[in-house]
């Protein structure tokens, strides 16, 4: 086993470049030998950070060096995550047995924060603890138990195949959804605008029991088009039609965080604000709609641009 040392010392009095060293190697996920001693395995990127926290603390007037070393596995236990993926669990199971309808939103919230410390811990769980798969499986239910919480009309995920469709076919449709759209119907919605089936008109039901047998009906049980496996009803559209328009997949990623959990997306709660304002503002679900196209309009623009 290849491991990589760093060997550092910086002057006391230095508090600032102290503490930038020590969050910088605390967050990378190196283990400590000793004061000043510090490894990581031996790959490109632990070697990229070692060095930029070499180069810094040579900056400010300390010593580094960044060293080689052929070891055997004596250092594995130091890269051992049970106890942070153990911690984890308690919280994610805590929020479980708190969830609730009254409690559904602040428990999405709080869930995010924990999947952003999900991520953070897999990217430094060199070694892939076992803990991990069990620890990812807890946090996608809480996730999708949490959703449905908040909306009791969400629609289940069912295992299918998509079928591959031709737009031709879905020309001067009615597509119904259920009223009050969020994200995942309002992007869908526009999507069928955009690249579907550009003169649709949209009905937005009570229920999904009202919909008609002649309209094309989306993202409910037993529509046409819906959640199937991991993807929203976003995703099996772009599958079903296969649209894959440059800067499309990073909208349908935020869209799925948005909608059931998961990664992680940056522009997503700049995109969240501004849909949860448009559906506070409007009550009209086809001004709701034609305002929410506007930002995907513009989101797709910003996405296709290659700088």
């Amino acid at each position: 086993m290849k491991w990589l040392l760093l060997i550092l010392s910086l002057p006391t009095e230095n508090a600032t470049a102290r503490m930038r060293a020590w969050r910088a190697l605390k967050t990378c996920g190196a283990a400590v030998l000793r004061d000043g001693v510090y490894v990581l395995p031996d790959n490109d990127t632990c070697r990229k950070t070692l060095a930029t926290i070499a180069a810094d603390v040579q900056a400010n007037g300390g010593t580094a060096y960044l060293l080689d070393s052929q070891h055997d596995d004596s250092f594995l236990p130091l890269f051992d995550r049970s106890v942070e993926y153990q911690a984890l669990m308690a919280n994610i199971q805590q929020l479980h047995g708190q969830l609730t309808t009254d409690t559904a939103e602040i428990t999405i919230k709080d869930a995010r924060k924990l999947r952003k410390t999900f991520n953070a811990l897999v990217e430094i769980d060199f070694f892939s603890s076992g803990e991990q798969p069990q620890t990812r499986s807890a946090l996608e239910e809480l996730e999708r138990l949490a959703q449905r919480a908040l909306s009791t009309d969400e629609p289940q995920a069912i295992d299918s195949n998509i079928s591959p469709l031709q737009t031709k076919d879905y020309q001067k449709r009615q597509w119904a959804t259920r009223r009050r759209p969020w994200v995942d119907r309002l992007a869908s919605a526009w999507l069928i605008q955009r690249f579907i089936d550009p003169k649709a008109t949209f009905l937005w039901l009570p229920s999904p029991a009202d919909c008609p047998a002649k309209a094309v009906g989306f993202d409910f049980d037993g529509a046409a088009f819906s959640h199937v496996g991991d993807k929203v009803t976003f995703e099996v559209l772009l599958a079903s039609f296969a649209i894959d328009q440059p800067g499309i997949q990073r909208i349908a990623a935020l869209v799925h965080y948005l909608d059931v959990g998961g990664m992680p997306v940056n522009e997503a709660a700049g995109l969240q604000a501004m849909l949860d304002g448009l559906r506070r503002s409007e009550t009209d679900d086809d001004r709701l709609l034609q305002a929410a196209a506007a930002i995907f309009d513009s989101l797709l623009i910003h996405f296709s641009d290659p700088q």
